[in-house]
C-alpha cells in the first residue's frame, strides 16, 4: 500500500495475508487473539461493555503475562539490523516513486527465516524466538524503517533543491531523531483510547499479528509465504544489481539501458507526439517516454492494484500524448533539460529534450493536495472522534478487582497500569523533546520560538487525526498533514520557504511516527504483549534508523544534481507547494497555473463522487494515481500498469494462489531491488570520496 508521503500503508493485508475474520475480545471482527504458542479460548465480551470491562477482559484472557519472553536483546538487535536495511530501501523508493512501503510484515518473515537459519547453523543451540519476541522485533524494525526517513525524502530534499546545499549532519541527526521521538511519545495517550477502548482495527497491525501467528504455527502455507518472499527478495536484488547505475556491470549496460519506444506506443501518425513536437523543435524528444526494465515498479503496480495503476497510465498518456504536443503546437512555455527555467516552445533548439513532468508537477501536485485535504475533510466524524482522548470518561460501578488464574484477588486496574506506558513517560519525554525541537528550529532554521512552539502543538493535533485515520482506514495521511502545516505557515511565515518546509516536516514526521507505533501496538494487543516493553522496542528502533538513514542520505544524494537524477516526485511536490505559497503563482507559466486550477477541481470532485457514490467508486479514476502520473515519467506509470495487469490476471486465473503469494512476492521484489540500488548509489559516492 502506497505513500506519496501523502499516504502510508503496510500492504494489501486482506488479500496478500488472508487475514481471517473471527470474533475478537471486543465482540467485533478482527484477528483471533490468542497466539498459537499459548492457544486458549477467549470468551466473547458482552455488548456495551464499559472501558474498564474491555481492559479487564483483555488482561484476563489475552495478555500473556511476564513468563513469555518479549523485550530481549536478540529481538531488538534483529529488528534494528533489519530496520536499518529497510529504512535505506524506503528512502530509495520514496525518492524514486514518492511512496514508502511498510516493513512490519516483511521484517516478521525475514526475522523468522534468518533466525531459523542461524539455529540450524548453530546446531540448534540457539532457542527459538517466541511470538512476542518477534512482535518486539517487528516494532523495532518498523520504527527504524518507517519513522526516520520520511522527512529526508520530502522537506529536507526540497530544501536541498532550493538552497543547493546540504544541511549539516548534526542538524539533520537532531531533527530526524527528535521528530520521530516526538511522534512515539505522542502516541502514549492515544493507545488506551483507540486500541483498548474503541478497538479500532488498524488493519496492518492485524495483518502483522496474523502473519506472526501463522509463522509460529509452522503451517505449510506460512512457510511457503516466507520462502516466496525470500526468493523474490533475491530476484529483486539480482535485478537491481544488473540495473545498477554508475557502471557496475558495464558490459550489460546496453541491455538495461532505457528503451525509448514512442513509435511503438503510437497507433498512427496522427497521435504520435514526435510528429507534433517537430513543429516546435526539430527532432525534439520527451524525457521518460519509454519502458524501464526492472522489478521495482512492476512489483509496486502489483502492490497498489489496478485502479491506481491504470489511473497513472491514463494520466501519463494524457500528459505525453495530448498536453505536451498541444503546448508545443501553440508555442507555450515548457521545461527543457539543462535549464532551470521555462522557455517558449517555438524558440527551442534542434534536438531539445523536453521535461513533461517539470511543467506538469504543478497540476499533479494540485490534484494530490486537494484530494488529500478533501478526503480528510470528508471524514469529519473521524476528526471529531480524534479528540475523544481529551474527554474525562465516567463509568458507573466499575469492577475494581478480579480473580487471576489461581483464584487470588487482583486489583486489575493497578495491574493494567503496571504494563501500560505511564503518563509520567509522556510528560518526561514530550517536554524535553518539544523544547529541543523549538530550539533546534530556532538556531538551525531561524524559526521564531513562537512559530516553533506552534509546530510542536500542531504535531499533536495532526497526530490525533493521522492515528485515527490509520486505525479506521489503514491510511496514514502524512502528506496531507504536512500540507495543512504549509498552508498555516504560508500565513504565519509569509515568504520564508525554510520555515514553511521544516515546520511541515516536523508535523508530518511526528504524525507518521505516532501512527506507526499504534499500528505495532495493535499487533501486540492482539497477541497479548506487554505494551510498555513494546514501546521501549519501538523507541530503540529510532536509534538504529537514524544511524543508518543519515549517512545513507548523504551518500545516496551527495548533491542537488544527484537528487534531480532520481526525478523525486515527493520532493518536487513539497517544493512546488512551498514555491507557490512563498513566492506566488506568477513565477510559473500561465499554462501551469491553469493546470493547478484543473487539478484542484479534479482533486475535489473525485473524492466527493467516491464518497457520494460508493458503488461507483471502484470504477472512478484514482485522484492520487492521476496526480502522481503528472509527477513521475511515463515509463514509471507503464511499469505500474504492467504489474497491476499481472496481479489481476493471476487473481482471475487462480485466486487462492494469488491471494497467498502476491503480497510476499511484490514486497520481496521491492525490498530486494531498492536495497541493492540504494547500496550501489552509496558505494559509488563513497568510492568517489575515497579517490579525492
Amino acid at each position: 500500500m502506497p505513500n506519496d508521503y501523502n499516504n502510508r500503508h503496510e500492504g494489501p493485508s486482506d488479500e496478500g495475508i488472508n487475514v481471517p475474520e473471527t470474533t475478537t475480545e471486543s465482540g467485533g471482527t478482527g484477528v483471533a487473539c490468542a497466539p498459537a504458542e499459548v492457544a486458549r479460548e477467549v470468551p466473547p465480551l458482552r455488548e456495551g461493555a464499559t472501558p474498564e470491562e474491555k481492559e479487564l477482559h483483555w488482561y484476563q484472557h489475552v495478555y500473556q503475562g511476564e513468563h513469555v519472553k518479549q523485550l530481549t536483546l536478540r529481538a531488538v538487535l534483529m529488528g534494528g539490523i533489519l530496520g536499518m536495511f529497510m529504512c535505506i530501501s524506503n528512502l530509495y523508493t520514496t525518492l524514486k516513486l514518492g511512496w514508502s512501503f511498510g516493513v512490519a510484515i516483511t521484517s516478521c518473515v525475514l526475522s523468522y527465516v534468518i533466525w531459523n537459519a542461524l539455529r540450524a547453523i548453530s546446531g540448534r543451540r540457539l532457542t527459538p524466538m517466541t511470538i512476542l519476541e518477534n512482535n518486539c522485533m517487528q516494532s523495532t524494525a518498523s520504527a527504524a524503517g518507517m519513522s526516520t526517513g520520511g522527512t529526508l525524502a520530502t522537506a529536507v530534499g526540497s530544501l536541498l533543491l532550493m538552497s543547493g546545499a546540504h544541511l549539516p549532519w548534526t542538524t539533520l541527526v537532531a531533527f530526524t531523531f527528535l521528530t520521530a521521538a516526538l511522534g512515539v511519545f505522542m502516541a502514549i495517550p492515544l493507545k488506551r483510547q483507540m486500541i483498548n477502548i474503541e478497538q479500532l482495527p488498524f488493519p496492518s497491525g492485524m495483518a502483522a499479528a496474523e502473519t506472526l501467528r501463522s509463522l509460529h504455527s509452522r503451517g505449510a502455507e506460512a512457510v511457503r509465504k516466507a520462502y516466496s518472499l525470500i526468493l523474490a527478495l533475491g530476484c529483486g536484488a539480482i535485478t537491481g544489481f544488473f540495473r545498477g547505475p554508475e557502471g557496475v556491470i558495464a558490459a550489460l549496460d546496453k541491455i538495461y539501458r532505457y528503451v525509448h519506444i514512442p513509435e511503438l506506443l503510437a497507433f498512427g501518425g496522427f497521435i504520435n507526439p514526435m510528429n507534433w513536437l517537430r513543429q516546435g523543435a526539430a527532432k525534439a524528444s520527451l524525457a521518460g517516454l519509454g519502458f524501464e526494465p526492472g522489478t521495482l515498479m512492476i512489483a509496486a503496480g502489483a502492490f497498489v492494484g489496478t485502479r491506481v495503476s491504470f489511473s497513472m497510465l491514463a494520466g501519463s498518456v494524457l500528459l505525453y500524448y495530448v498536453a505536451m504536443p498541444l503546448l508545443v503546437s501553440y508555442g507555450a512555455h515548457v521545461a527543457v533539460a539543462g535549464s532551470s527555467s521555462y522557455a517558449p516552445a517555438d524558440s527551442l533548439s534542434p534536438g531539445a529534450i523536453l521535461l513533461p513532468t517539470r511543467w506538469a508537477l504543478w497540476g499533479g501536485t494540485s490534484i494530490m493536495v486537494f484530494s488529500s485535504l478533501v478526503s480528510v475533510g470528508l471524514q469529519w466524524r473521524t476528526l471529531a472522534r480524534s479528540f475523544r482522548v481529551f474527554r474525562r470518561t465516567t463509568h458507573s460501578n466499575p469492577q475494581q478487582t478480579a480473580s487471576d488464574s489461581h483464584g487470588s484477588s487482583v486489583d486489575y486496574q493497578k495491574a493494567i497500569d503496571a504494563i501500560e506506558v505511564p503518563s509520567s513517560w509522556l510528560v518526561g519525554g514530550l517536554i524535553p523533546i518539544g523544547v529541543a525541537i523549538v530550539l533546534l528550529n530556532y538556531f538551525a532554521f531561524h524559526m521564531s520560538i513562537l512559530l516553533g512552539a506552534i509546530a510542536v502543538a500542531m504535531s499533536f493535533v495532526l497526530s490525533l487525526v493521522a492515528c485515527r485515520a490509520t486505525g479506521e482506514t489503514d491510511t496514514t495521511p502524512t502528506g496531507a498533514m504536512g500540507k495543512v502545516t504549509q498552508l498555516v505557515y504560508a500565513i504565519l511565515a509569509k515568504g520564508d520557504y525554510i520555515v514553511n518546509l521544516m515546520s511541515a516536516g516536523t508535523t508530518a514526521a511526528a504524525a507518521g511516527s505516532a501512527a506507526d507505533l499504534l499500528t505495532d501496538l495493535k499487533s501486540g494487543y492482539l497477541l497479548g504483549a506487554n505494551p510498555r516493553k513494546q514501546f521501549l522496542a519501538q523507541f530503540s528502533g529510532i536509534f538504529f534508523g537514524v544511524a543508518a538513514i543519515i549517512p545513507a542520505w548523504y551518500l545516496m544524494v551527495p548533491t542537488a544534481e544527484r537528487l534531480h537524477s532520481f526525478n523525486p516526485p515527493a520532493v518536487y511536490m513539497w517544493k512546488a507547494m512551498a514555491d507557490a505559497l512563498t513566492q506566488g503563482l506568477h513565477t510559473i507559466p500561465i499554462t501551469a497555473q491553469w493546470a493547478i486550477l484543473i487539478g484542484a477541481a479534479l482533486g475535489i470532485i473525485l473524492p466527493v463522487l467516491s464518497a457520494r457514490l460508493p458503488k461507483a467508486a471502484p470504477y472512478l479514476p484514482s485522484a492520487m494515481g492521476l496526480g502522481l502520473a503528472w509527477v513521475v515519467p511515463f515509463q514509471n506509470s507503464l511499469s505500474f500498469a504492467i504489474g497491476a495487469v499481472i496481479a489481476w490476471v493471476w487473481a482471475r486465473m487462480h485466486k487462492k494462489s494469488a491471494g497467498t503469494y502476491t503480497f510476499p512476492i511484490a514486497a520481496g521484489l521491492i525490498a530486494g531491488e531498492s536495497i541493492v540500488l540504494a547500496l550501489i548509489a552509496i558505494a559509488a559516492t563513497a568510492t568517489q570520496l575515497l579517490h579525492r
